[in-house]
């Protein structure tokens, strides 16, 4: 009786084995999905982060994984070696180093989104900020982007623009740039200073309020006159490992499935 028993504790421990062993293997299968690594300037990750969900749903065998930055940093890391399969910048400038350097083919880029700038400030509004003139008012804690961001470019180009014929005092620049407080690294650590109120504006893209940020800002829009339209390209790695998945990633953001999210997020069809 005792043999009888110890045989069946063991026949159990075996099919035990064997259970776990077949969802080891089911596990295994599924860790065996391509994973395709994005590059992406940090104002996509909203949209972005939406369209890898949808191409991994048309494309079940693939999982997408993103490494979201200021353009300058992933470039730097393109040029590090970082393995990666797409780069998508918020800017000419970077693609071009990219062509330049031989980490994209070129003439392969393509423009897929143009985004916009806008300025925040907090719905309390400790700065008392009514319009854009008051950005140069004395006292006031301003935050924008580095000038190798993109934004950051951009926003200095906005405010060139603002030192001849325009309705602003002739020394906003000056009193502008005299009034920040911080020059971040991506566009989101500029929302996120204003956010925890550690800034009175910040000069961000409009695709940048959405989510919690568009409750508990408000927007100044800046003329089209005197605002700086962003261009973003996007392009296949040349190392990449999977040239074809990347080229689908490519194609998929320029299809009309694609260019409709960029739209719902507030980007710029190209």
């Amino acid at each position: 009786m005792k043999k009888t028993f110890f045989s069946f504790v063991l026949l159990a421990c075996f099919l035990s084995g064997c259970i776990s062993g077949y969802g080891l293997n089911e596990q295994t299968v599924d860790t065996q999905k391509k994973t395709l690594t994005v590059l992406a300037a940090a104002s996509l990750t909203e949209s972005f982060t939406e369209i890898g969900k949808k191409f991994e749903e048309e494309n079940p065998e693939i999982q997408v994984t993103f490494n979201f930055a200021g353009s300058q940093t992933l470039f730097q890391q393109l040029e590090q070696g970082i393995p990666a399969d797409v780069f998508a910048s918020a800017n000419q400038k970077y693609m071009s180093d990219a062509i330049e350097s031989e980490f994209v083919a070129a003439e392969e880029d393509k423009i897929f989104a143009k985004n916009a700038l806008t300025v925040i400030y907090p719905k309390d509004n400790p700065g008392n900020i009514n319009t854009l003139a008051d950005l140069a008012k004395p006292g006031l804690k301003i935050v924008i982007a580095a000038a190798e961001v993109p934004v950051g470019k951009y926003t200095l180009e906005f405010l060139e623009k603002t030192s001849t014929g325009t309705s602003l005092p002739v020394n906003y620049k000056k009193d502008f740039l005299a009034n920040v407080v911080s020059y971040e690294n991506t566009v989101k650590s500029v929302v996120n200073k204003v956010l925890l109120g550690e800034a009175d504006a910040g000069v961000v893209y409009f695709t940048d309020v959405t989510g919690d940020a568009r409750a508990k800002v408000i927007m100044i829009e800046i003329p089209t006159d005197l605002n700086v339209i962003a261009t973003y390209p996007i392009a296949a790695l040349k190392s990449s490992q999977n040239a074809a998945l990347a080229q689908a990633f490519v194609d998929y953001v320029l299809s009309e499935d694609g260019q409709g999210i960029l739209q719902d997020y507030g980007f710029i069809n190209p």
